[in-house]
């Protein structure tokens, strides 16, 4: 398995929150113009987390991976799972565990959950 470099992620990762944005504009029928004043800030957030952690647990990527031929395995190479997925996306919120990395390139929400973003072969 071959590590996924920062642009796939970050591509991935960009995909992902415009989707989470336009599913929680669609949810409240707020408009893209109205939306700093009419939607707390959290619930895009609450969204992204729901649908990331929801299509990773399941398929092992969310759509934006999907598209940058990613996806995020554990350290045998399955999908992590429903509980994995929901810390990893949860401390991804958070944006300072992801962007707080090791030697391997690994963000610690990916140490956290026990997994590792690799190219889709």
């Amino acid at each position: 398995m071959e590590n996924a470099g920062w642009p796939r992620r970050v591509g991935a990762l960009f995909v992902d929150w415009m989707i989470a944005w336009a599913t929680t504009l669609l949810i409240t029928g707020t408009s893209y113009v109205d939306a700093s004043d009419e939607l707390p800030f959290w619930l895009p957030i609450l969204v992204f987390w729901v649908e990331v952690t929801l299509v990773t647990s399941l398929l092992g990527m969310s759509i934006g991976k999907r598209l940058f031929g990613i996806r995020v395995a554990g350290y045998d190479g399955q999908p992590i799972g429903p509980p994995g997925a929901a810390i990893r996306t949860a401390l991804l919120c958070l944006v300072i565990p992801a962007l707080l990395v090791t030697d391997r390139q690994r963000g610690l929400h990916d140490v956290a959950a026990k997994s590792i973003v690799v190219k889709v072969a």
